[in-house]
């Protein structure tokens, strides 16, 4: 039995004729699987950094501002390689550029640090991390990707 969510209107002028709207995650189950368990990786691999490079309560974050920096490298290098390389598996990009690198970066942590540093009347700092990050992570993903471009062309046999 349809509800008045799985009916769609065919138009202006449809009035009360209407079609049913497919359920929107028919057949998304594998790439939401993936998505899970690359997810879980990733926040693995992010909780591990934090055990191996912790952070006092009251310090500069360094190890997300490193994280999040990292992660966006990563993907930097990751998106040239599946698009401009070889072909990939249609699931690798949501299991690892969605799932494990969005797991392992935390921009969520960079605004509660943000917010942090403000309430203990740190404004300088907070505005430091806030732009730090910012300029880290664009200037990352940019590098890695202009970089990998370069040794993927280069594979290819294309000008360096």
């Amino acid at each position: 039995m349809a509800t008045s969510e799985d009916l769609v209107a065919d138009g202006p002028a449809a009035g009360p004729v209407a079609r049913r709207r497919p359920p929107v995650l028919r057949g998304q189950g594998p790439a939401v699987a993936v998505v899970a368990v690359g997810g879980a990786l990733g926040a693995v691999a992010r909780y591990g950094a934090g055990l191996l490079w912790p952070t006092g309560p009251s310090a500069f974050p360094w190890t997300t501002l490193l994280v999040n920096a990292v992660g966006c490298a990563v993907i930097g290098v990751f998106l040239v390689v599946i698009t401009e390389g070889r072909p990939a598996h249609p699931l690798l990009r949501p299991f690892f550029g969605t799932g494990v690198l969005g797991g392992f970066t935390t921009f969520s942590t960079y605004a509660v640090d943000v917010r942090r540093l403000l309430a203990e009347g740190r404004p300088g700092p907070a505005v430091a991390y806030l732009g730090l990050t910012l300029l880290a992570a664009l200037a990352a993903v940019w590098a890695a990707a202009v970089v990998t471009r370069r040794l993927v062309l280069r594979g290819a046999g294309g000008a360096a």
